[in-house]
C-alpha cells in the first residue's frame, strides 16, 4: 500500500492542480513500482509560506515574494 505525501506552500493551489498531482503521483507508482492504484494513497499538505525555508531563508522573506 503506497503512501505518497506531497508538500507544497499554500500559494493558491487549485482543486484541479491537486487532482492532477494525485493522478500523476498515483500513475508514477503504478508505472515505476507496479503498484495497485486502488491501494495507493496520496496526501497533499499545504504549508504556510512563513513555515517554509530554503537556502537558510524563510520563503516569506525572500526576494521571490517582494
Amino acid at each position: 500500500m503506497p503512501y505518497i505525501n506531497i508538500k507544497v506552500t499554500n500559494e493558491q493551489v487549485t482543486k484541479e492542480q491537486k487532482h492532477q498531482l494525485i493522478v500523476g503521483a498515483t500513475q508514477l507508482v503504478v508505472d515505476v513500482l507496479n503498484k495497485n492504484p486502488k491501494t495507493t494513497h496520496v496526501v497533499i499538505d499545504e504549508i504556510p509560506i512563513e513555515n517554509w525555508g530554503v537556502n537558510a531563508t524563510q520563503y516569506s522573506n525572500s526576494n521571490k515574494f517582494k
